[in-house]
């Protein structure tokens, strides 16, 4: 009753065509695409080095869109070498941890030969640098959701049974938390973590699960040399720089002279991180290609493409758990119990299981028009989606049936309980 309730029919302004949609999602009309876009483009705040980084993920993702698709139809058998581009941008990476050593044994030298004179200020301060600097392997966050194998064996299973069919070694943790996203990384130097960030596991289907796991043990199957670790790090010794040497805002009369005196190393910066992205962003755009290959593989070319289509309503995932949290948290009581925040995944799924296919489509042009993808590293989201329907069906190789899918949810109870009510206890960013 609700449906019928929610439902708007009315002639198109601009070309007379009978539009049938849902008052609760943009109404527009698909002949002419009246209001397919009402808010125009992404308008946030991006600085220069963003706003390149975005152009170059679009004209990368094209171009490897058409090579990819004609590569025989199984793009995921193209595994790449080591490249001329891999090769200079480990080099430029080294140079950027070079710099680094160089500022710690400048430090040590300024500290030792000036004992108890002011060449250990300079010494000081060059060791602080190099220290904040130096290249930092991934851990843990305190507070983390972390699931063991003997408190969800059926995960884990599937979680290997997926990283086997891609010819790939599972994980060592897995890691919940409140996130619309997933990802897998390295914990030091050989351990495996995969994150599942509830929000988005939550509203996929069980086979779009799989081809979420499909598309994330994709990365190391098929490698990418821009979150390895040596040019990974680099770029985060980079990012710190680009921090340091921000410009004041707003800044006073020697304030001003101080953004001058930046001016020269910051653009150096600038330039270095340019460079890295130029040799990497064809590799990182394939890797991710080749994960969705990956997760078409495992999950089927339906599942995968239906995956893409959930990460294009990311922002109405967040818009949606935003709303649920913050209503949860304004029901007057004092303190957030465990009942606030029961309902929370159900309420979630539900509302994403009712998007009409009429604003999947819409979100698939806006898509289209603005270049979306999940960030400036990534190929634009409709270009991914392309790529998997334009390439043979592929049935899956590892499913999930009821019996599956209800152990999984069972092992998963308590964790999903604990980070609900993290979130409704410390609320969700708007």
């Amino acid at each position: 009753m609700r449906a019928v309730e929610e439902q708007v029919v009315q002639p198109c302004p601009q070309c007379g065509v009978e539009i049938r949609g849902d008052r609760r999602f943009t109404v527009w009309c698909a002949a002419c695409d009246w209001n397919v876009d009402p808010q125009g483009p992404d308008r946030r705040k991006q600085g220069r080095l963003e706003r390149r980084r975005r152009r170059m993920a679009q004209r990368y993702g094209e171009r490897l869109l058409e090579d990819l698709a004609g590569a025989a139809g199984r793009p995921e058998r193209e595994r790449p070498g080591r490249s001329a581009a891999g090769v200079l941008a480990y080099t430029v990476a080294l140079l950027v941890h070079g710099v680094t050593l160089a500022l710690f044994a400048g430090g040590l030298w300024f500290v030792i030969g000036g004992w108890g004179g002011f060449g250990m200020v300079a010494g000081l301060f060059l060791l602080g640098v190099a220290v904040t600097l130096r290249p930092r392997l991934n851990r843990l966050p305190a507070g983390a959701h972390t699931v063991s194998r003997t408190a969800a064996p059926e995960l884990y299973a599937l979680v290997d049974e997926v990283a086997v069919a891609l010819g790939t070694r599972g994980v060592d943790v897995i890691v919940l938390d409140g996130q619309p996203n997933a990802s897998v990384t390295h914990l030091g130097v050989r351990r495996r973590v995969l994150t599942l960030g509830l929000p988005l596991w939550e509203v996929l289907s069980p086979q779009e699960r799989i081809a979420l796991l499909g598309h994330e043990f994709g990365h190391f199957t098929h490698g990418d040399t821009r979150h390895g670790m040596v040019v990974g790090t680099a770029y985060g010794s980079l990012t710190t720089w680009h921090y340091y040497l921000s410009p004041i805002e707003r800044p006073s009369g020697a304030e001003y002279v101080v953004n001058l005196f930046y001016f020269v190393p910051r653009w150096l910066i600038t330039g270095v991180v340019l460079l890295l992205d130029l040799l990497t962003t064809r590799a990182s755009q394939r890797s991710e290609y080749l994960a969705d290959a990956a997760a078409a593989r495992v999950g089927s070319s339906e599942a995968a493409a239906g995956l893409m289509d959930q990460l294009l309503v990311a922002e109405s995932i967040e818009t949606t758990l935003y709303r649920e949290v913050n209503a949860r948290r304004m029901r007057g009581s004092a303190r957030v119990s465990a009942q606030d925040a029961e309902g929370l995944w159900e309420a979630l799924a539900t509302h994403l299981r009712s998007v009409p296919e009429s604003e999947h489509e819409r979100r698939r042009r806006v898509s289209a028009r603005r270049g979306h993808s999940v960030d400036a590293t990534h190929p634009p989201t409709h270009l991914r989606r392309t790529l998997l329907l334009r390439l043979p069906p592929t049935p899956a190789s590892v499913t999930a049936d009821a019996g599956r899918t209800g152990r999984l949810a069972a092992e998963l109870a308590d964790p999903r309980a604990a980070v609900a009510l993290e979130l409704v206890r410390d609320g969700v960013d708007a």
